[in-house]
């Protein structure tokens, strides 16, 4: 399964994301989802929006699957799962020492950063973005 998520990136675990039950408080989970997006969008490589566009979050959904402990590390693997007119479904997994500890799903919405509406894909990154469904 972690095979089939194509951009990989790492989070450290902080001490202060822990709780009083010992474990990497939940809320801090919004943030690791946060960080692969956000690592696969700012890829240095490649742009995944239009000129004068930005994502914003529409849904985000997070299903726990194990406990996340410090000290250590995470890995959160993102891929794209559908296109739509102006946005992205996201599927991400979360990993601790290789076991699946968390899974989420994000709706992001390319938007018009004059207008603040959203705005269509160019036909041009439609085409790159349909390559990267996974």
């Amino acid at each position: 399964m972690p095979e089939s998520y194509p951009f990989w990136t790492m989070d450290k675990i902080r001490y202060g994301d822990t709780d009083k039950l010992g474990h990497v408080n939940n809320a801090v989970f919004a943030t690791f989802l946060e960080t692969g997006r956000v690592d696969m969008l700012c890829h240095p490589t490649m742009s995944l929006n239009d000129p004068g566009t930005a994502y914003v979050l529409a849904r985000l959904a997070c299903d726990f699957h194990g406990e996340v402990v410090w000290p250590g590390e995470v890995k959160i693997g993102t891929r794209i799962a559908s296109i739509g007119r102006s946005s992205l479904q996201l599927q991400q997994l979360v990993l601790q020492n290789d076991v699946a500890v968390a899974s989420g799903e994000t709706v992001l919405v390319q938007m018009d950063e004059t207008t603040r509406k959203s705005r269509s894909f160019s036909p041009e990154l439609r085409e790159m973005l349909e390559k990267m469904v996974k």
